[in-house]
């Protein structure tokens, strides 16, 4: 799973995700792409699940790139605990996802055997998503 090594907070604040994003909008060292359309949220397990069902496709022929990393840690409280009391114990990590990011792209492998690989990644994700060909491919 991924997850950072370190982190500088122990908990974050839950901030807002509004805006299209600005950095990693564009297909950089593969030659297909899916894209988010949405905002979102991926958890580690999710990114994971994606990153598995492309590589068993492609039979792990290619090169994947995954472009989103879950440095952000989701809190949660118990159950059955009542309200109050402070904030909930760390319990995962997940991306926090504008629309237009590139999240995953593949290289090495014909354009059509691609876009399914991605299509089946698309499945395990909670967001629209679009597939992506870099120009002049």
């Amino acid at each position: 799973m991924l997850m950072p090594k370190r982190s500088k907070f122990r908990k974050h604040q839950t901030g807002r995700l509004k805006g299209k994003a600005l950095r990693g909008n564009s297909v950089a060292f593969g030659d297909v792409g899916l894209k988010a359309l949405e905002h979102g949220k991926l958890s580690n397990q999710q990114i994971e699940a994606a990153r598995i069902a492309m590589i068993r496709h492609i039979k792990r022929g290619g090169k994947v790139w995954i472009r989103v990393f879950p440095d952000r840690v989701k809190t949660s409280k118990p159950l059955e605990v009542r309200q109050g009391k402070g904030k909930g114990a760390p319990c995962g990590w997940f991306a926090p996802v504008k629309p237009g990011r590139i999240l995953y792209e593949i290289k090495g492998v014909d354009i059509e055997l691609a876009k399914e690989a991605l299509s089946r990644a698309a499945y395990k994700l909670p967001i629209k998503t679009a597939i992506v060909v870099k120009e002049g491919v």
